[in-house]
């Protein structure tokens, strides 16, 4: 029986997500968990008995709101409820599951990835917890001294043998765990390294609107990019199996979604690590590709689940989200070309495309792979939107190596193009190299790939005036959305600047998205006149604003 409050009401929960769309998956099964485990849900944070914050640690400006929020939490709670206690959850505990029961003292329990499951007995204990504290003089920790200490803990962490090796991926250590109990205070187990990957039986409460959801199909990465700690935090990849994620999505089909996308830290990977004796020392095209013709024809691959998927009966999208350039393959081009129902959009974030930054990223692929392959993308898959992120300001990044950057975007034209200004993260390779470029340099040089890209950007968009197009409509848009226009995510980078074009959309307008754009990171179609929410509809479009597209009902 699950622990009541009172004689009167179950324990009530609020939970904060921050982050990515995999985070949100995340923090969609923990509030599955607790409905499971007879727990509410509240979105009055005041009214909860537990607070969760689910936290990002991808990059530094990530990691400081999760920070922020975790500190502003706290401070309500002590003026508001000082009973209720607070949970952390997600990448920050699992970065620094060690050292931050210490630096954040305020909170009553740290859980990991590999539990969210388990979140309904964590609550109770931490409710527990919070009992016994209560009494005690309330904390206050301040976020610089935390921030500064996450800095000095990566900067002195032992490493691990196998992170030492020129390729921490071939290593028989890599993804092994080991359990880490985070404070006597709160004895709550953070893996050292996730294992977890949910599966159709896992419950989940979804957060998306009714029209689209997110379907995670792996978790983890075995790419040894220098820039990045995901892999530390994530573990190794695993995928479901490919009938488990074909019942998934028939249920999310039968609940009317209409959009289905396809999220893991490396998709096009998908099925590779469920072959006998697989190795994940595959990374590079040459070895991915060579793995892929030794697979039996009835092999999983991401490919033979676009398949199955496709075959579903109904009227929806698949969307393919964070495919890695190194592991396409002619296959996939020719899967997503016959299969009419995977959206005609590919996410591929490129990085770089000077040989030297993409040699210092450790991102497996050179300038000229690159290049045949966008070429081999468009020609094959008729109609197709391409979308990239590039990181700028990397270490050693010259004037003449980022004007190659810079030519490349221009000659390209990618239909949609995400910028990060490169963020140095201690624990990564790339933090500890020669040649870190100024802040106010990488500042500059993002701002010249969005001036670059926002010309790009309106040549796309004009050119769909006078078109017809599908759509799935959102809903009615208010008078804020046609003002602004600000997208930002920490997967793809800041997306657009404000538009100063949207201001002049007034009336009654409704929002709706093309198939060359995914949730949240890309454009919008404003539509005069009224259309049925989260369905499908045939549109005009009549004119433009620097990203989105204004049109009418067909």
């Amino acid at each position: 029986m699950t622990k009541k409050k009172s004689s009167e009401r179950p324990l009530r929960v609020g939970l904060i997500s921050l982050g990515c769309a995999k985070n949100l998956v995340d923090a969609e099964i923990m509030l599955g968990s607790l409905l499971k485990s007879g727990i509410e849900i509240t979105n009055d944070a005041g009214q909860a008995d537990a607070l969760i914050v689910n936290t990002c640690s991808f990059i530094d400006s990530a990691q400081e709101e999760s920070v922020d929020t975790i500190l502003e939490s706290a401070e309500i709670r002590a003026a508001k409820n000082r009973g209720q206690s607070l949970i952390v959850s997600g990448c920050l505990p699992q970065r620094f599951r060690d050292e931050l029961p210490k630096l954040l003292p305020e909170v009553d329990a740290f859980m990991g990835i590999d539990q969210v499951t388990q979140v309904g007995e964590i609550v109770q204990r931490a409710i527990q917890n919070r009992a016994e504290r209560i009494q005690k003089p309330e904390f206050r920790s301040q976020k610089g001294k935390i921030v500064g200490r996450f800095a000095e803990l990566e900067k002195t962490r032992t490493i691990n043998s196998h992170e030492e090796s020129e390729n921490i991926r071939n290593s028989e250590k890599f993804g092994k765990t080991k359990t880490i109990i985070t404070s006597s205070a709160s004895p709550f187990d953070v893996t050292a390294r996730p294992t977890f990957i949910p599966d159709f039986e896992t419950p989940r409460f979804r957060l998306t609107p009714k029209h689209f959801a997110y379907l995670k199909i792996a978790e983890g990465c075995n790419h040894p990019c220098s820039f990045c700690i995901i892999p530390r935090m994530r573990g190794s990849h695993r995928s479901r199996v490919q009938s488990d994620i074909v019942a998934e999505a028939r249920v999310l089909i039968a609940d009317g979604v209409k959009e289905i996308n396809l999220i893991s830290q490396d998709s096009t990977y998908y099925g590779l690590d469920l072959r006998p004796n697989h190795s994940r020392a595959i990374s590079s095209p040459e070895k991915f590709s060579a793995a892929t013709k030794t697979l039996s024809t009835d092999a999983t691959t991401i490919c033979s689940l676009l398949r199955e998927l496709n075959s579903l009966k109904g009227d929806f999208w698949i969307r393919l989200l964070y495919t890695h350039p190194a592991h396409w393959t002619d296959e996939l081009i020719g899967t997503i070309a016959s299969c009419e129902k995977v959206a005609r959009y590919v996410d591929i974030p490129l990085q770089h495309i000077h040989e030297n930054m993409l040699e210092r990223m450790r991102r497996e692929t050179s300038q000229q792979y690159i290049v045949d392959l966008i070429k081999k993308i468009r020609a094959g898959i008729s109609g197709i939107a391409l979308r990239t992120t590039f990181i700028v300001g990397f270490p050693g990044e010259t004037e003449a190596s980022f004007q190659t950057l810079l030519d490349f975007i221009r000659e390209t034209k990618f239909e949609r193009l995400g910028v990060f200004t490169y963020s140095q993260e201690d624990g990564t390779l790339a933090g500890k190299m020669a040649g870190q470029i100024s802040i106010k340099m990488r500042q500059k040089r993002r701002e010249l790939v969005m001036a670059a890209q926002h010309k790009i950007a309106r040549q796309v968009s004009e050119s769909f005036v006078g078109r017809e197009i599908k759509v799935l409509v959102e809903g009615q848009a208010n008078a804020k959305q046609l003002q602004s226009a600000n997208v930002s995510s920490w997967e793809h980078g800041l997306i657009r600047e404000t538009d100063k074009h949207t201001s002049g959309l007034k009336g009654n307008y409704f929002v709706a998205r093309g198939e060359g754009d995914a949730p949240d990171i890309d454009g919008r179609v404003y539509i005069r006149g009224k259309l049925p929410i989260g369905e499908f509809a045939r549109v005009k479009i009549i004119g433009h604003t620097d990203y989105d597209l204004i049109a009418e009902p067909v």
